[in-house]
């Protein structure tokens, strides 16, 4: 899964990245999706299960991209096995009075994940980058200032026990038309279809460098971004999976011992 990591300090391109991209599997829709349902879920389950009975470590997924690039999708899709229990899922729309009231990362330090939890952020802080770069709602001075300021977040997430992983969702313009088309003309699904999305479409360039700027300044040693190619839904949610279940394993998690004489408690 090392070729969607981005390495600190890459001269990385998005343009470079093929959102068609399904060349680390081979066997297809069909195929991919029977793994994902079959291994990989029920590892992502098992490794979430003893993530949340050590107790020790945490997790916190950050999924960012374009409308319609597929986050609530993966969430269904990747999240569907796991305990309820040990995840939560925090989304950050237009923030209120209160939350303009702090600082921009008030809101984010709030919904970090706790000890044995996975939090998967639907959007993030990286909204103070994107949105309110492209949309221009803050002088340059201001957010460029921001890349640095992350960086150090989620260097002290980091020192302090949190895993952090990052999924840029990379879809194509076209592919975008195709699923905004869909929104509106399937009834079950006409209800998240929005004309602001029509008016964020039209700013694609520009949000397209906004997110290169992005993935460049902040994909660190201790977080680094994963680009992923999401036009083929299955494939994006397989390769995600995947790197989830990479990470898991990686932090060599053990089951706490039980409680002195339980082996041999008697149950009547």
């Amino acid at each position: 899964m090392d070729r969607y990591k981005i390495t600190s300090g890459s001269k990385f391109q998005l343009s470079d990245i093929d959102p068609d991209d399904t060349s680390l599997f081979d066997g297809g829709k069909k195929e991919g999706r029977k793994v994902l349902d079959e291994e990989l879920n029920p590892r992502l389950e098992e490794l979430q299960d003893l993530l949340y009975a050590e107790g020790k470590r945490r997790v916190l997924i950050v999924l960012q991209g374009m409308d319609t690039s597929g986050k609530d999708g993966v969430i269904r899709g990747v999240f569907n096995a796991v305990d309820p229990l040990g995840i939560r899922v925090a989304s950050f729309k237009v923030p209120t009075a209160e939350e303009l009231a702090h600082d921009y990362l008030w809101r984010i330090h709030k919904q970090v994940p706790g000890n044995g939890e996975i939090v998967i952020f639907n959007r993030s802080h990286y909204e103070d980058v994107l949105v309110v770069r492209v949309h221009k709602i803050v002088p340059k001075a201001v957010w460029s200032r921001r890349y640095d300021q992350i960086n150090e977040f989620e260097k002290t997430l980091t020192d302090t026990g949190t895993k952090v992983v990052k999924f840029f969702l990379h879809i194509s313009k076209d592919e975008q038309k195709a699923r905004l088309e869909e929104r509106r003309d399937t009834p079950e699904k006409r209800w998240k279809f929005s004309l602001g999305d029509l008016e964020e479409r039209k700013l694609w360039d520009d949000y397209q460098v906004a997110y290169q700027d992005v993935i460049r300044k902040t994909s660190t040693d201790w977080a680094p971004w994963h680009v992923i190619p999401a036009n083929a839904k299955w494939y994006r949610n397989w390769v995600i999976a995947n790197v989830l279940v990479e990470t898991l394993e990686s932090l060599d998690m053990k089951y706490p011992p039980a409680p002195k004489g339980a082996e041999t408690a008697v149950i009547e």
